[in-house]
């Protein structure tokens, strides 16, 4: 009455490897879990599985994600070093002695090493996030050592002995050191403080910045005075270096801005033109740029999907799937492909497939990931009656559900017709689009379906009940599970199911019979009739309401702020009624929340540096001249991403938000300086701030450029994952090379113009009062 047969608990399921049939395995591991150590361990027992397996049967890693882990790892090691490596030539260049070359050496690895010892203390984890942050932040912590050595070192450089220097330098110097490193702080704490999932993720990179500003804050007001009274000599018994060069260019330099300030000062209207100019260049920029989410990375690993007509049998499915695997195997760059094939948890519907395809390292293929994509693209388009698409799979992936592209759009209502009906509307207008690619509805329409219409009435006269009716189908064409065989190491279901001649066609029906309660056997076409009718594959729902997802890429040299524009387009072009509404989901949704929340966190940072700038100078004047640096880093950083051709990702915002705690170090670095000297030795404004800004010149050009050599090798990345770090480089270099030049310049005007609004608002009687008061030690320092 039966045939056994000792075969596949599914067989409406196929795997390949290479072409080869096979069992694909994947391995995740826990939240939380160590995934290098977790793929370690794995690893180390695929030895002792592979001799269990009988003859024939080979094991093979198709795919270790942790190799370009490790190989992304490598590349910001190695990036790290050339950071460190440029910042101390900085301080070669500038100090040209090698004993303030060795106390810069040692302060930055010592904030750093002290950094990972807190890092392991608070539970973090090195990744490229929190890997990136220290790269960046090689610029910033060696930033306070070299403010503290530099003044030393002037001190020095006017007679003092090496010791008196130390004291009287760190003195001079230590507010200025705490100013600048409360107020990069401030710039984090907005970061610290966003929701979602992007918050999550770069909570870490703020508070590892953090942990390393404040580790070098504490390492330059202690460490860097001791060795500087310890190493540093005075002025006549240091001999000169092959590096006096580069002080007689800095002498020139100086010279030349001297003059050029001198000017300045006397055309004061001319650089509060630059300033509001550049303000209004920034909030132009930043509405025309275009904006994405994060940079796409080549991580050696591409993701496509298939689909064929939705009346595709499986056996022709298998077919087709195949001659498209063996098309992508032929491309040079590829290593590996898998193929599978039936509905399971990677495809949903019988008529898609999908295929996982390694490529090879990077030195050894001639193209990028995403060239790689296109390449595939095309040669999938002439493979006849199947369709793929390929997207490159990112290290940070935050969509979870299943699309053939990578960004989804999903519309929902109380009508399943009316859904599906706008939702094939809604995607033929998308691909009208030149900013789209891609674009698919996932609502599979047009299923074959074969309706059993049964007579109840006849059916309770032959005594079939319901639940008879369903279990003789069930019984047929379920694969209902009737038994388990347990051997001495494995288990074996038994699967009842009708033999497979009698799957081929619906003619088979006719020949079913089902059991009655008076014991007999009933042919299921007397009580039914059979209608052949189409069917959606699948039915989506979202919040329990009717849903269909369309899904899209974005076409070369669009934007996801495009494609969000294209797609609201679209949807007033259609006249989608009020009773269908659309929301983005995982990427998309994503960029959406974080576009609205953009400003709000440029705006929260700016108002926090204010904040704490106002309590560090008890002024709420001052902490304006301060942000006024800010507009000129904007400009240079949009700027550098429209020149490259790069769009406003998060990552080039984090990079933006960084350069909000760099540029500000030139302006505190003058005005604390110039308050100092009106205070203490009464000079007027003009004469103060012209003071500072000559004496803060060698140190303003030294933390500058220890910032952006320490974001040059970011910039220049070529290796694993260097793609998500690229903008971040990109923003700091181009902000710094512009708001340098700037803000040199229009800081003493602003200090000036704020200094006699202050005074004139102040009155008199309060200049009196502060002309009256008797100055601390700082003033028989000064005389």
């Amino acid at each position: 009455v039966a045939d056994v047969l000792d075969g596949l608990e599914n067989d409406k399921i196929g795997g390949w490897f290479n072409g080869k049939p096979a069992v694909i395995v994947d391995v995740q591991r826990q939240p939380g879990a160590n995934v290098v150590e977790t793929v370690g361990r794995v690893t180390s027992e695929l030895a002792k599985l592979q001799k269990t397996f009988p003859a024939g049967v080979k094991l093979t890693i198709v795919h270790d994600r942790t190799q370009t882990i490790r190989a992304s790892i490598h590349d910001v090691q190695f990036t790290l070093i050339v950071s460190v490596a440029l910042v101390v030539l900085v301080v070669l260049l500038f100090l040209r002695t090698w004993q303030a070359t060795v106390i810069a050496g040692v302060a930055l690895p010592l904030s750093l090493i002290a950094t990972f010892g807190i890092m392991y203390f608070c539970g973090f984890s090195l990744d490229n996030l929190s890997l990136m942050a220290l790269t960046i932040g090689t610029g910033f912590v060696v930033d306070d050592a070299i403010v503290m050595i530099e003044n030393i070192h002037r001190h020095i450089e006017d007679g003092e002995d090496p010791f008196t220097a130390a004291l009287e330098g760190a003195r001079e110097i230590g507010f200025t050191v705490i100013s600048l490193t409360f107020s990069l702080i401030a710039v984090f704490i907005p970061l610290l403080f966003m929701t979602g999932i992007v918050g999550r993720m770069f909570r870490e990179f703020a508070l590892t910045l953090t942990i390393a500003v404040v580790t070098s804050a504490v390492v330059s007001l202690t460490l860097s005075p001791m060795m500087c009274a310890r190493l540093l000599r005075r002025r006549d018994t240091q001999r000169a270096t092959r590096f006096s060069a580069a002080g007689h260019a800095l002498d020139y330099v100086l010279d030349r801005y001297r003059a050029s300030l001198e000017w300045v000062l006397a055309h004061r209207g001319l650089m509060l033109l630059v300033t509001f100019g550049t303000l209004a260049a920034t909030l132009y920029l930043y509405i025309a740029i275009p904006k994405g989410f994060l940079p796409p990375q080549d991580t050696g690993l591409i993701i496509a999907t298939t689909s064929a007509e939705p009346t595709v049998s499986f056996a022709e499915m298998t077919r087709l799937q195949n001659v498209l695997a063996d098309r992508v195997r032929r491309d040079a760059n590829v290593a590996s492909v898998i193929s599978t094939v039936g509905v399971g948890a990677q495809n949903a519907t019988p008529n898609a497939g999908r295929l996982a395809i390694t490529l090879k390292p990077r030195n050894a293929r001639h193209a990028n990931a995403q060239e790689i994509v296109m390449q595939l693209q095309a040669d999938a388009a002439d493979v006849p009656q199947i369709g793929a698409t390929f997207q490159s799979v990112q290290d940070i992936q935050i969509t979870t559900r299943a699309s053939r592209a990578q960004y989804q759009y999903t519309l929902t209502g109380t009508n399943q017709d009316e859904v599906s009906t706008w939702a094939d509307r809604l995607a033929e207008e998308l691909r009208h689009s030149t900013v789209l690619m891609n674009v698919a509805s996932e609502a599979e329409q047009g299923g074959l379906r074969y309706q059993l219409a049964v007579d109840r009435e006849k059916a309770g006269t032959l005594g079939v009940t319901m639940q008879a009716v369903n279990d003789a189908l069930y019984d047929a064409f379920g694969q209902r599970q009737v038994s388990t065989i347990y051997a001495q190491a494995n288990q074996y279901r038994v699967i009842l199911e009708a033999s497979p001649v009698y799957q081929q066609n619906t003619a088979a029906l006719s020949k079913l019979y089902v059991g009655s309660i008076y014991g007999t056997q009933v042919p299921l076409a007397t009580f039914t009739r059979f209608e052949n009718r189409t069917a959606p594959l699948s039915i989506g729902h979202q919040e329990q309401f009717p849903a269909v997802t369309i899904s899209f890429d974005l076409a070369d040299g669009a934007s996801l702020s495009d494609a969000v524009a294209a797609v609201s387009q679209a949807e007033r072009a259609t006249g989608m009624p009020g009773s269908v509404t659309g929301s983005y989901s995982g990427d998309a949704a994503e960029f959406a929340r974080s576009l609205k929340g953009e400003p709000w966190l440029i705006l929260a940072a700016v108002v926090t540096i204010y904040i704490v700038l106002g309590v560090l100078y008890e002024s709420a004047v001052h902490p304006i001249t301060i942000l006024s640096t800010l507009p000129s880093a904007g400009v240079g950083a949009l700027l550098a991403l429209i020149f490259f051709r790069m769009d406003l990702s998060l990552i080039a915002l984090i990079g933006i938000v960084l350069l909000m705690g760099i540029v500000k170090k030139n302006a505190i670095m003058m005005i604390d300086f110039a308050l100092d000297a009106e205070r203490t030795r009464g000079l007027p404004p003009e004469e103060a701030i012209l003071e500072a800004s000559l004496l803060r010149f060698r140190p303003i050009m030294m933390t500058t450029l220890a910032a952006l050599f320490g974001a040059l090798p970011l910039a220049l990345g070529h290796g694993t994952g260097s793609e998500l770090r690229i903008p971040l480089g990109i923003t700091i270099i181009g902000g710094l090379l512009l708001s340098q030049l700037v803000t040199l310049y229009t800081t003493p005007v602003i200090y000036l113009v704020l200094e006699r609004l202050r005074h004139r608002v102040s009155g008199p009687r309060l200049q009196a009062v502060m002309e009256d008061e008797e100055p601390p030690v700082r003033r028989e320092a000064a005389e």
